[in-house]
């Protein structure tokens, strides 16, 4: 394989949130396989990000690989206009078999970020189509990231988020403060009131309340009670709203739960799912609604179109291995190696709470957040893990881990010795 020319990429080429002028260090990869990234040098590093989330079975999977080899015998893509074709009927199939009732109209996206601009367009199409053009609002709590396009920015953190250079121009919505009880922290009704005050106050104005269930992502890495997220359900039913629950990062099984709604047993009347759905080997999301929701939006203006259409949406590949993904999530090996992920981390990583550069230790399903008191060093950090045999990408001031499901224990622990290293280096200097 050429050697990866490392100056050309450091000068030409975007990452993700990162400058041409003073890029950060990036580590050529030559292969992947299991939690290991294999890179040129020679080196390889247990992946405690999994991708972004998304690589939930682990790299080079033989069944995944299948799914995607089989495919591309047959085509790659064709358009999803007018044309339909066996992976994308399966995939739909398989996901309104697994998501919660009564969800059953699937559109399939690009990305999470675009999962999140349908949902939005489903929400305010179906207040018009009932001839409510004035609920047109979206509410949302703080702390919440939705992605990067111009909708799903509009609903992330306004002050704390990624997105503050664009303030002026994005649509403006309602914010609620963030929920601060955590799911092991006794329930207090008392979080709700500010929320039951925006839904009486403003109710006639909003067409949706869009939350990530459970656990805010990128915007802050924070958990909060199963109860908050059953309280907006019922304020939804209550007060005609309805309800987007943004599962990209939770969904299918991160949470110890196939979905995090399962932890308020509550379905949402819209649902946005991606990352791990391709199991990180392609590009896919998808928007589920319920047949209420289709139904009404068909009856509206403009002939009853849902008006999104991107020109990869249905991909054949993405698709069928999205299939091949979700069986292995049904065949449910997932649901023994959460818990054994979790009591791990919590044994291996609480005990940092003590240091007084960490502020907060948490740990839900197979996810693991060490949130410093400092701007964490990306860099710094980064090499340091690099010489540990791991790779971590903290932000901001947070440094956490969302691996593979199929890590074993040794591996793990690599990941907690690293990050232990970490908080003991910043400790000390």
């Amino acid at each position: 394989m050429p050697t990866i020319d490392l100056e050309f990429d450091r000068h030409h080429i975007w990452h993700p949130y990162t400058s041409l002028i003073n890029p950060l260090p990036t580590y050529p990869v030559r292969s992947a396989n299991g939690v290991y990234l294999h890179l040129e040098s020679g080196e390889q590093l247990i992946d405690g990000m999994a991708s972004w989330w998304s690589a939930i079975h682990g790299y080079n999977h033989p069944l995944l690989n299948k799914a995607v080899t089989e495919q591309v015998a047959d085509m790659a893509h064709v358009m999803f206009g007018g044309i339909t074709h066996a992976p994308a009927v399966n995939l739909a199939k398989a996901l309104i078999a697994m998501t919660p009732e009564p969800l059953d109209a699937v559109f399939l996206a690009d990305s999470g970020s675009i999962a999140v601009e349908v949902a939005i367009k489903m929400a305010i199409q179906y207040q018009v189509a009932r001839g409510l053009p004035q609920k047109y609002k979206l509410a949302t709590i703080r702390n919440g990231y939705h992605g990067d396009t111009f909708a799903a920015m509009s609903v992330c953190d306004p002050v704390n988020g990624m997105h503050e250079l664009f303030s002026g121009i994005l649509a403006q919505h309602f914010f609620l403060p963030s929920p601060n009880i955590k799911p092991e922290e006794t329930w207090q009704d008392t979080e709700l009131d500010a929320a039951r005050a925006l839904f009486a106050a403003e109710h006639e104005n909003i067409a949706a309340f869009i939350l990530e269930p459970c656990v805010q992502g990128a915007g802050g890495m924070r958990f909060y009670h199963p109860n908050f997220l059953a309280g907006i359900r019922a304020l939804c039913d209550e007060y005609d709203v309805l309800l987007i629950a943004d599962e990209i990062a939770t969904g299918f099984g991160r949470t110890g739960k196939l979905f995090a709604c399962e932890h308020a047993n509550i379905s949402p009347d819209i649902l946005c799912l991606g990352k791990a759905l391709t199991g990180g080997y392609m590009t896919l999301a998808a928007t589920l609604t319920t047949r209420d929701v289709a139904t009404t939006i068909g009856h509206g203006p403009g002939g009853g179109l849902l008006m999104h259409g991107p020109t990869f949406m249905g991909n054949p590949l993405a698709c069928a291995v999205a299939t091949a993904s979700l069986a292995l999530i049904q065949r449910g090996d997932w649901r023994a190696q959460i818990p054994v992920i979790e009591s791990q981390l919590k044994a291996e990583l609480l005990p940092l709470k003590e240091h007084e550069s960490v502020v907060d230790v948490r740990v839900f399903g197979a996810i693991g957040v060490i949130e410093m008191a400092e701007p964490i060093h990306v860099a710094a950090a980064q090499q340091l893990f690099v010489q540990r045999g791991i790779w971590i990408r903290p932000f901001g001031r947070l440094l956490y881990i969302m691996p593979p499901y199929c890590i074993r224990a040794n591996e793990l622990s690599a990941l907690t010795a690293a990050m232990t290293a970490y908080v003991n280096q910043v400790s000390s200097s």
